[in-house]
């Protein structure tokens, strides 16, 4: 029995009820399975029922009427009471302009002071920050007014104030993550003082949180662990295309989960043999596309890609909606590759180090390691090449003949 089919025996009622026919065309059109069709369906009969019993409007539909259905839904229903699941419906409905988009969007802390707002505005329009970095110093930043603004209001915060978040950050919590709140401390900081919120700098207030130095030894995969990798792909099926390309991809062009995520199709220039790679802090710049991976880009795109992926970027999720593949997505396709290989769990940073190891095992000087990373600063070269622990040992003197340890 076909979708269709069974959608005709869900009884819709409501205000929803003259659009359903339309939102089915539209899962059909994304690509979504028959019984995701269904279970949909079964989510939209139950959002009109609500309505018409609550005594809404559909284009009155706001976020907390969302969650309040949500609440009851989760109370009443054992599957698909998150917002997540809302979204085909939300967004196809703020589409077709039936509700506000604010209504099909994440609700929004509504007791955001303006200073954080206008903040928020000016690392993406004027700092390039990306998205997800902004919404992370967002994050930051609204706990520490919440929990270290003067009782006096904003204009009286002082040093001691921004000394006293980043000690109370530190108990409890690793270095790494007291240092990405110090980072957003003092962003927000220096932005209040350029922009005029507040009449003194008070960066200075944010204290240099130290970490223990790394190990110089190599972080990266091995050879072996890198072959494992790539022969767990089962490239006879749709994802196994997409992983083998994405883990290529990671290991021959040192790339980062978002840069490959971020990777659309006019990026590829076939004829120059090259790709346009859209690096941190909105730089762009190219980089040679070794045959091997062209030839794995291709084998995705020509059967593996889904056909009614209506997307720019590169990569896109298997299952329905299409959606662009996000970084979170890139991060799962290498530690699952490491769980089928049986090998010790890492993210795909490590396939970025094991690039820049390999380099220096060819003697490839700094300076040329910095730039296929797209580093600005050599020092920050320095930490992806790695120490050759094997060139070492063979540097280590013996141990004086006839000599004992005590």
């Amino acid at each position: 029995m076909t979708a269709t089919r069974k959608t005709c025996r869900i009884q819709v009622h409501g205000p929803l009820q003259k659009h359903a026919e339309g939102f089915e065309a539209e899962l059909l059109r994304l690509g979504f399975a028959p019984a995701s069709i269904v279970n949909q369906f079964c989510l939209l009969a139950h959002l009109s029922s609500w309505l018409e019993a609550e005594g809404l409007r559909l284009g009155d539909l706001t976020v907390l009427q969302v969650d309040a259905f949500l609440v009851e839904r989760k109370a009443t229903r054992t599957a698909l009471f998150t917002r997540k699941a809302l979204c085909p419906l939300l967004g196809w409905l703020a589409e077709s302009g039936v509700i506000t988009a604010e209504a099909a969007g994440p609700p929004r802390a509504a007791e955001d002071p303006a200073v954080l707002v206008r903040f928020e505005r000016y690392l993406l329009t004027e700092r390039r920050i990306g998205v997800r970095t902004t919404s992370a110093y967002v994050v930051r930043v609204r706990r520490f007014l919440e929990t270290h603004c003067p009782s006096e209001g904003f204009a009286k915060l002082s040093g001691a104030d921004v000394t006293r978040a980043l000690l109370d950050e530190g108990v409890g919590r690793a270095p790494a993550s007291v240092k990405k709140f110090g980072y957003a401390l003092r962003a927000f900081l220096r932005f209040c003082f350029i922009s005029g919120e507040l009449n003194r700098d008070l960066t200075g207030a944010t204290m240099v949180i130290r970490e223990p130095l790394p190990s110089l030894l190599p972080l990266g995969a091995s050879a072996e662990q890198i072959g494992t990798l790539l022969q767990g792909c089962d490239r006879s099926t749709a994802v196994g295309r997409r992983e083998y390309a994405v883990i290529l991809l990671l290991i021959r062009l040192g790339l980062r989960a978002g840069e490959v995520a971020g990777m659309q199709l006019e990026d590829i220039r076939w004829r120059h043999g090259e790709v346009l790679i859209r690096g941190k802090g909105a730089k762009h710049e190219c980089l040679p596309l070794p045959a091997e991976v062209g030839a794995a880009v291709v084998d995705y795109l020509m059967h593996a890609r889904p056909a009614d992926a209506d997307l720019r970027e590169v990569f896109c999720t298997v299952r329905a909606p299409r959606r662009a593949l996000s970084s979170p997505g890139v991060w799962g396709i290498v530690t699952r590759a490491c769980t089928r290989a049986h090998l010790e769990k890492f993210g795909p940073h490590q396939l970025r180090h094991s690039l820049a190891e390999a380099m220096v095992a060819a003697e490839v000087p700094l300076a040329a390691i910095g730039q296929v990373l797209r580093h600005d600063d050599p020092a920050t070269t320095s930490n992806y090449a790695r120490v050759d622990v094997v060139r070492l040992r063979q540097l280590a003197r013996p141990w004086p003949a006839g000599g004992e340890l005590s």
